[in-house]
């Protein structure tokens, strides 16, 4: 079995233009995120995952100056650039991340590996995390079922894509007490999330990495900090998009059930 690591990544931002190239303690954001992957285990190949688009161009210097791989792939659709960078590699399995999450879990993500190990499942995911440390593990045939059969495209939120349980094996790992706080804000979309990540950084020691589980006890020690972006909005899906997508899997639930037995192999 081969799992990879894939980051998805782009330099398109608007609210925060450029913002995984910014600087953290002397450190890209992107350099940050990498340095982690890389102490996750049973990984085979670490790949950032941007599109052809020219803009994109400085990520696949960091690629290079960091010892991974980078893939460019479709620039809006980034379930279908997950899924060409999965075959590219030949994965048949994943664990993921988006570019402005520069303290995502390396202890769960590591437990999201031993999952994919001993079970197989098609979609792992985490609950109660901060926002924006958690990481995912998909199963390569899931995505690429998702990506035969969707017609919602252009979404970078595409949880309810894959996360149906009617339809995958999905597992759940629901987080312990002292990493549970799923109201913390650790995600870098808006200046005020780049003035705490900041702060963290610059207040907390750390080796190679900055482990998550000590941020949260700083922010829980620092309730100042912790509502530095507290006024942050998150971006989600519309409600006309949720029903399109709910409607879509109302409507052609067999024929996605037919195109996931066939991908599976199975009668």
């Amino acid at each position: 079995m081969k799992i990879g690591f894939l980051i998805t990544a782009r330099l398109k931002s608007s609210r925060l233009p450029y913002k995984i190239l910014m600087d953290l303690d002397g450190k890209m954001v992107i350099e940050h995120i990498i340095t982690r992957c890389k102490h996750v285990q049973n990984i085979s190949d670490i790949v950032l995952c941007t599109s052809t688009n020219p803009q994109d161009r400085p990520l696949a210097d960091v690629s290079l100056a960091q010892g991974i791989y980078c893939f460019n792939g479709s620039e809006e659709d980034v379930m279908q650039r997950l899924y060409q960078a999965a075959k590219f590699y030949d994965l048949d399995y994943f664990v993921g991340i988006t570019a402005d999450n520069p303290l995502f879990s390396v202890y769960h993500a590591n437990l999201i590996v031993d999952e994919i190990k001993k079970n197989e499942y098609d979609f792992i995911k985490l609950k109660g995390l901060p926002l924006g440390s958690a990481t995912y593990g998909m199963r390569v045939k899931a995505l690429e079922t998702v990506c035969e059969f969707k017609e919602i495209v252009g979404t970078e939120i595409w949880g309810r894509l894959i996360d149906r349980p009617d339809l995958f094996d999905i597992k759940e790992i629901k987080v312990a007490e002292d990493y549970y706080h799923p109201a913390y804000r650790l995600t870098l979309d808006y200046m005020a999330d780049y003035h705490l990540f900041n702060q963290l950084y610059k207040n907390i020691a750390y080796g190679q990495y900055l482990n998550l589980y000590d941020a949260i006890q700083y922010l829980k020690s620092n309730p100042k900090v912790a509502a530095i972006n507290s006024d942050c909005i998150q971006l989600d899906l519309d409600e006309a998009t949720i029903k399109e997508i709910e409607q879509t899997f109302v409507d052609k639930k067999d024929e996605f059930i037919s195109a996931k037995n066939r991908i599976y192999g199975e009668k």
